[in-house]
């Protein structure tokens, strides 16, 4: 047999990236109608899976978090310690109006994060109210051209 076509010549670091991106594993952290319209993501009309994402349940195996959602002051402390928990390289999506300025409800609330930007860094903003599904996966794009 021929092994002409077998061997791939790259540094560790490109390969070590190309495999990170290729297989980023979401944390999924959404409480209203923004997740609702990400989790038609997961059906096979946009399959999630065919991106590379595996949904994970713990945050020490995330390299993700996906935030859709108003976040109130009381769940401040446990996003917080749930990105902390993340392993390096770890990323974060902005999903939604809500989670990108506190969205209608921040403006007479005392209870309401006005923006997640203020708890962690942030890698991409996905502006709407609720972002399409479509609009999901540009962002992922995006992330991975951002971090490649």
């Amino acid at each position: 047999k021929s092994t002409q076509n077998s061997v791939i010549s790259t540094t560790l670091n490109d390969l070590s990236n190309w495999s990170r991106l290729s297989s980023l594993w979401p944390l999924l952290y959404g409480t209203s109608c923004c997740f609702i319209e990400f989790a038609s993501l997961i059906g096979s009309r946009f399959d999630f899976d065919r991106y590379g994402l595996v949904p994970r349940s713990s945050p020490r195996q995330a390299d993700l978090i996906l935030t859709a959602g108003t976040v109130t002051m009381k769940m401040e402390p446990s996003l917080v310690r749930l990105y902390e928990q993340m392993l390096e390289p770890k990323y974060v999506i902005a999903m939604g109006a809500c989670t990108i300025t506190g969205g209608m409800f921040s403006t007479d609330s005392h209870s309401t994060v006005r923006g997640v930007d203020k708890l962690i860094p942030v890698d991409v903003y996905l502006s709407g109210c609720p972002p399409k599904p479509e609009a999901v996966i540009d962002a992922i794009t995006k992330l991975r051209n951002k971090t490649s």
